[in-house]
């Protein structure tokens, strides 16, 4: 079997697939249900070692991990570079899996980096962090926005600090609201 190239555009639920001859012919057009088994079948179709292109999008992780253990040769295409090789009037998700089917086969895909397992661990505990101390900086900033709503002043600079957490055991240190 000649070299097939596979461009898939990946959604959340649903992801087209289109595999290519090494001559731009479509050899085949299908839509899946987004499924490792599902995937990984529909891409062996293309025969050994295709050269796979998935846009860097929402969830690629899981697609270009099962590609990998295809034995597919994965490039995770970066989405502003396709953009500017896709002067499409009519945009679909059949002709973006052409473009990115194309791209493969021209040899011009604008290729983003493919962290390794270790990297993209990393990456997500921080991602992780980051949300976390975003969600806490909200909160005490919505504790201060009732205190100043109703005009209650707290005897401390830092409420959430170690001298507010000290006066939460005590009455003496309690905020009382001023009078109207």
């Amino acid at each position: 079997m000649a070299q097939q190239y596979v461009g898939i555009d990946l959604h959340r639920r649903r992801s087209v697939i289109v595999r290519m001859t090494e001559a731009g012919e479509v050899v085949d057009e299908v839509r899946i249900d987004n499924d490792p088994v599902a995937l990984a079948s529909e891409v062996a179709k293309a025969g050994e070692n295709p050269e796979v292109v998935l846009e860097a999008a929402y969830g690629w992780y899981w697609a270009a991990d099962v590609l990998e253990l295809i034995g597919a040769t994965v490039h995770l295409a970066h989405p502003l570079g396709v953009k500017a090789y896709a002067h499409q009037r009519v945009k679909n998700d059949a002709k973006d899996a052409k473009t990115l089917a194309d791209l493969a086969r021209m040899n011009l895909v604008p290729e983003a980096w493919i962290a390794p397992h270790s990297v993209r661990d990393l990456r997500e505990l921080v991602r992780y962090r980051a949300k976390l101390v975003a969600m806490r900086t909200s909160l005490k900033a919505q504790v201060h926005a009732v205190l100043a709503k109703d005009c209650i002043r707290v005897p401390m600079s830092d409420l959430f600090g170690v001298k507010g957490n000290a006066c939460s055991t005590t009455s003496a240190c309690r905020p009382r609201p001023l009078p109207r």
